[in-house]
C-alpha cells in the first residue's frame, strides 16, 4: 500500500495551459520531487511523483493543478467547467521528522477526499489564464474541509518551451486545522506562488519542471509544529504525450 502511495503519491506541478478539452493531449510520466516533511516542517524530503493529465469527456485524471485527482466535469459554457472529484490527501509521518519524532507527534495517514470544483479557462488579451475554485471534504470527517482558489497563467512559449506562474490559496475548516496543527479553529491554511515549465524534446516527450514556495498562514503559522512558516517544493522529471 506504501508502495502505491508513493506511485500515486502526491501533487506534481507542471505547466498548466488554457486550451479547450480536445486540445490538451494526454501526459503520462513521473518527476523527482523534494518537499518538507509536511507544510511547517524544517526538514526536506524526496520522492517520486506521477505526471498525468487526461480530460475525456466527461472523465478527468490530472496532476496539472497542484494535486493527484480525478473525477467527471462537464463543460457548462465555453471554457467555463464545473465537475466533482476524489482527491489523494497526503499524509505526515514522525519517521520523516525528527521535530515530530522528538515530541512523539502522531502520524497523520494519506487519504481521499471527494469534493466539487468550478474551473475557468479564458485569455487575457494574448496571456491564457485558468482560474480554479476546488471545495473538497476528507473522508474521514475528523481531517476536516479545505478549499482552493488557483490562478494560472501562462507567460512564455517559444521554441518548445513554455513557462506558467501560479497562485493559490488554501482554507480549512476546524476539523483540518485541528488535526494538522492542534489549534481548532477554522482559517487559511497556506498561500504559495510558483513558476511551471515544460520543454518538447521531440513531437512526444517532454521536460517537465516547477518550483513553489509556499508560507503557512493563521493557526498554522503560530502552531508549535511549525517549525518555520516558509517551504518549497520543486520537481524535475519527463512525460509521454499521446
Amino acid at each position: 500500500m506504501r508502495y502505491v502511495a508513493l506511485i500515486l503519491g502526491t501533487l506534481v506541478t507542471l505547466i498548466a495551459d488554457a486550451q479547450p478539452v480536445a486540445e490538451n493531449p494526454i501526459l503520462l510520466g513521473a518527476a523527482l520531487r523534494t518537499r518538507p516533511a509536511y507544510d511547517g516542517a524544517g526538514s526536506q524530503r524526496g520522492d517520486f511523483v506521477p505526471v498525468l493529465r487526461y480530460y475525456g469527456r466527461p472523465w478527468f485524471v490530472r496532476t496539472t493543478q497542484g494535486m493527484l485527482e480525478g473525477g467527471v466535469r462537464s463543460e457548462l459554457a465555453p471554457e467555463f467547467y464545473a465537475g466533482a472529484q476524489l482527491v489523494y490527501e497526503a499524509g505526515r509521518k514522525q519517521s520523516e521528522s525528527a521535530f515530530l519524532a522528538s515530541r512523539n507527534v502522531p502520524d497523520l495517514d494519506a487519504g481521499v477526499s471527494a469534493g466539487l470544483h468550478l474551473e475557468w479557462d479564458r485569455r487575457l488579451g494574448p496571456v491564457p489564464v485558468t482560474f480554479l475554485i476546488r471545495a473538497r471534504q476528507h473522508l474521514d470527517r475528523d481531517r476536516g474541509g479545505q478549499a482552493d482558489l488557483r490562478v494560472t497563467a501562462g507567460v512564455f512559449s517559444r521554441g518548445g518551451f513554455l513557462a506558467a506562474i501560479f497562485g493559490q490559496a488554501t482554507w480549512g475548516s476546524e476539523n483540518a486545522v485541528r488535526s494538522q496543527y492542534g489549534p481548532p479553529n477554522s482559517g487559511l491554511l497556506f498561500t504559495s506562488v510558483g513558476l511551471l515549465t515544460s520543454y518538447d524534446l521531440s513531437r512526444h516527450w517532454l521536460l517537465v519542471a516547477g518550483v513553489e514556495l509556499r508560507q503557512v498562514r493563521d493557526e498554522a503559522a503560530s502552531s508549535a509544529l511549525a517549525e518555520r512558516s516558509s517551504n518549497y517544493y520543486a520537481n524535475a522529471g519527463i512525460a509521454y504525450r499521446f
